[in-house]
């Protein structure tokens, strides 16, 4: 069901957040903090709904080069993950949001590679002046909210090399893979009331490194 880009929208959402019983974890076992943003935007349709911003990694980063990624990245030091994850926002895709448009955030989410994730919620009520900077972004991709709702978005497949499933997102004809799948999922289940936990959930072998 399409969610109109409206307060009403905003305020039903802050609510789901702050009904969901976020678990937290500590940064243990050599993981380093790193925090992402679910940003939610109005949709690239005319019917004004909502959508969460996605980006295709710059093909010249050094690490997960042009891997799909939720904008985000390492905590600097002192930052608390809705600082990081709100700088990073700034930072890849010129989006200036202060805490006031954060509306909640999700489960931690360790990674092969080292990272326990922090997803924030925030909601960008002007995002019709995207800067996606090209040294870290190929590209940037409006996601509607009802896309990530569909029965057949998510699926799940098993690897020799893990006991545990990989969860896929399908989005134009590809599939998108933990930690983003991940966390879009757990966000979907959010939206829906659901309290489902996705750090069990699996990566593909490729975003082990």
């Amino acid at each position: 069901m399409m969610q109109p880009f409206n307060d009403v929208t905003r305020r039903n959402i802050a609510a789901r957040c702050a009904a969901f019983a976020r678990l937290e974890s500590e940064a243990t076992d050599g993981l380093k903090r790193a925090a992402v943003a679910i940003a939610l935007v109005e949709a690239d349709d005319t019917c004004g709904g909502t959508a969460l911003l996605l980006t295709r990694r710059a093909s010249g980063l050094r690490a997960h080069s042009s891997q799909w990624a939720l904008p985000g990245g390492r905590c600097d030091a002192g930052e608390t993950p809705v600082m990081g994850a709100l700088r990073e926002l700034h930072e890849e895709l010129g989006l200036e949001l202060g805490p006031d448009d954060v509306l909640g955030q999700l489960d931690d989410y360790p990674t092969r590679s080292g990272y326990l994730i922090t997803p924030v919620v925030a909601w960008a009520a002007d995002s019709a002046k995207l800067k996606p900077n090209p040294a870290e972004v190929r590209s940037v991709h409006r996601i509607a909210l009802s896309d990530i709702e569909q029965p057949d978005a998510f699926d799940f497949v098993t690897i020799p090399q893990s006991a545990r499933r990989v969860i896929r997102f399908r989005h134009a004809g590809q599939y998108i893979h933990a930690p983003t799948a991940a966390l879009i999922y757990q966000f979907r289940e959010v939206l829906a009331g659901r309290e489902t936990r996705v750090a069990e959930l699996e990566q593909p072998v490729f975003a082990w490194k």
